[in-house]
């Protein structure tokens, strides 16, 4: 036997961090090319207790689980704190990040060299499919909050959470 499950061979772990809220169409990009490289990828939401987050953590946790069960290797839990140490507790090697442009980089790179400083954790950067280049969560609850269709940026199952949060006073 071969792979991930012979005796001896180490299953190979990244994890895909954020604060998702709520999760696009290019994070849901950037899970989906880690679970092809990786055995088991972890979708670690950040907990943030200084920014009000439009969806309460749980209810980001379910969505995102919602949205990548067909890939069936990724597991999705949340964080507090620092990364390193949900990796070390998970014995994670690898952080996985989208790079939507140049701007990007600058503040990815020290975060990665800080990572790697503190426990050697790799971080391997993936360019952004260009069709969600300009893409961002932030960007896609401004527009919804004006009425406009972001239906092509969120998976359908976020779109109907995203109408129904918005129509709350």
């Amino acid at each position: 036997m071969t792979g991930p499950e012979s005796e001896g061979s180490q299953v190979r772990r990244a994890v895909c961090p954020g604060s998702f809220d709520p999760i696009t169409n290019g994070h849901l990009d950037i899970i989906a090319r880690a679970s092809s490289l990786y055995d088991e990828v972890y979708v670690a939401v950040m907990i943030n207790q200084a920014k009000k987050g439009l969806f309460e953590i749980e209810e980001r946790i379910e969505l995102i689980r919602q949205v990548t069960a067909e890939y069936g290797n990724v597991r999705v839990e949340s964080f507090h704190g620092l990364l390193v140490d949900f990796c070390k507790q998970r014995d994670i090697p690898a952080i996985v990040k989208g790079l939507r442009a140049v701007s990007d980089f600058d503040y990815e790179l020290q975060m990665a060299q800080m990572n790697n400083g503190l426990s050697g954790v790799e971080t391997l950067f993936i360019p952004t499919n260009p069709t969600y280049s300009f893409l961002s969560s932030s960007l896609v609850k401004e527009v919804a909050t004006w009425g406009g269709d972001v239906s092509h940026l969120v998976p359908p199952q976020v779109l109907a959470a995203l109408t129904e949060r918005l129509k709350r006073p």
